[in-house]
């Protein structure tokens, strides 16, 4: 199997129920963070470390996202007539993102679960492993993200899970990995996961955060996991179960990320991941501090006794 991954999977095909009415006619993936549209950043972060084929899997009313990356030659023209080159630069600079990733759309079919899409996305892949990111994820860090799993694999030549440390009372929340062994450099031997454990009972101190190189095998797995599914028609199909069921006979690897990560799947994270976007901004960041600082100090109105 070669090391080199030119692929990745972005599943963006769910209904963003934890942001409405937000959501209601607007996909999750464009809501904005900072200038761009959250699936802008994923993108961005794939072509910054070296993607070539990304697949969006989408569901019925995700056009915009479709629309957000096509080319439009009549509006840039119509800046440019009117004087806005910059505008002009930002709208085709995207298009142009979008012809370096070669993105393709591909809807989704299938049982629920996040194992679906990447299913769905990987039938044509042949024997290359390839990258999956979820859409509402935004990292900042001098080395992307998807860079920092391709290096781990290239290293183990083996699945490899996007890790960060936790608070150990925050376990409930994630799947937090089984450490085997500690390579250094933040790479980690793992046998498995533990969803959401109470905080007494989770393995490590490590959370999965939404980040996997996937081999040939992990797609026989979900493949395996989704013909029981059409056995018996209950549950979801999902990436972690597959690994797990890798994992309990083969070598998985966790890498655990340097940087920092913002989750906007749900309305307070959103907002952190805004304001945080808008403080490192170099123009609206001070402008936010002033703010902050005018409503600390201001004199409370409250008039109740």
């Amino acid at each position: 199997m070669g090391t080199t991954i030119r692929r990745a999977v972005i599943p963006a095909a769910g209904l963003g129920s934890r942001l409405l009415p937000l959501t209601k006619a607007i996909p999750k993936e464009m809501l904005p963070v900072g200038d761009k549209p959250v699936i802008e950043h994923t993108v961005r972060e794939l072509v910054a470390s070296g993607i070539t084929d990304i697949t969006i899997v989408v569901s019925g009313g995700k056009n915009l996202i479709q629309d957000h990356f096509r080319p439009n030659p009549a509006l840039a023209e119509q800046l440019r007539a009117d004087g806005k080159d910059d505008y002009a630069d930002a709208v085709e600079e995207v298009a142009e993102l979008a012809r370096r990733g070669h993105i393709t759309y591909l809807d989704q079919h299938g049982p629920y679960g996040n194992g679906t899409p990447v299913l769905n996305a990987t039938r044509n892949f042949g024997d290359e492993p390839c990258l999956v990111l979820w859409p509402d994820d935004v990292f900042v860090s001098d080395i992307p993200r998807a860079q920092q799993l391709i290096r781990a694999y290239e290293t183990t030549h083996c699945p490899v899970l996007a890790l960060m440390p936790m608070d150990p009372a925050d376990a409930p929340r994630y799947g937090v990995p089984v450490v085997k062994e500690d390579l250094d450099d933040g790479l980690l031997r793992i046998t498995g996961l533990v969803e959401k454990p109470k905080p007494e009972d989770a393995p490590s101190v490590f959370a999965a955060i939404g980040g996997y190189v996937i081999t040939p095998a992990i797609v026989e797995e979900l493949r395996e996991l989704t013909r029981r599914w059409y056995e018996h028609r209950t549950g979801e199909v999902y990436l972690t179960d597959a690994i797990n069921a890798y994992a309990a006979r083969r070598a998985v690897y966790g890498q655990v990320i340097q940087g920092r990560w913002y989750d906007t799947g749900n309305p307070a994270a959103y907002l952190v991941a805004q304001f945080a976007h808008a403080l490192a901004h170099p123009d609206y960041g001070p402008i936010l501090r002033q703010l902050a600082t005018d409503i600390s100090t201001r004199p409370s109105t409250d008039t109740t006794t």
